[in-house]
């Protein structure tokens, strides 16, 4: 007798390590603190961010000394309504998720945006909403999402390279 598998069930399980490098700790490091740092690459004078120690348009390695601040608002450049749950999900869909191109950084951060998702829109004004001090981890947790801040929207002009 042949019998049809119409579904299997097989979990996977995949764990890994990141090891940051020199640029990725230091970046790390001033999460904790409450800050945004990116390099600026000596090229094309793109501030990257988070650091890679490369930049992603050049190819070149960016120097360690050439840290840029970064603030910690921006503009929405594209963005998906996450509709569908998933295991380990923290957050109960319906939920926003974003591109966000922060104020100095030419390489735009992803991470949620605490708003309606009917009010979601490309080109709004968000800013950091951060985690308090000492719950602050190395990690893109320590900004706990962006919230928009209510300035005028950005013009499509202003972004539509990272759009």
């Amino acid at each position: 007798m042949n019998y049809a598998v119409t579904r299997m069930l097989a979990p996977v399980r995949l764990p890994f390590v990141v090891t940051p490098g020199e640029a990725l700790s230091r970046f790390l490091s001033a999460l904790v603190e409450g800050r945004l740092i990116g390099e600026r690459c000596s090229e094309c004078s793109k501030v990257v961010l988070p650091p890679r120690g490369a930049c992603p348009t050049c190819g070149i390695a960016t120097n360690p000394r050439d840290n840029v601040t970064v603030s910690d608002g921006g503009t929405v450049v594209m963005f998906c309504i996450v509709n569908i749950p998933f295991e380990g999900q923290t957050i109960k869909p319906p939920y926003v998720y974003a591109s966000i191109l922060l104020d100095g950084a030419d390489v735009p951060l992803l991470h949620l945006v605490e708003v309606p998702v009917d009010k979601a829109r490309m080109g709004m004004r968000v800013r950091a909403e951060w985690a308090p001090p000492t719950e602050r981890k190395p990690s893109l947790e320590a900004i706990r999402w962006f919230v928009p801040t209510g300035e005028p929207d950005a013009s499509y002009e202003a972004y539509k390279e990272y759009a």
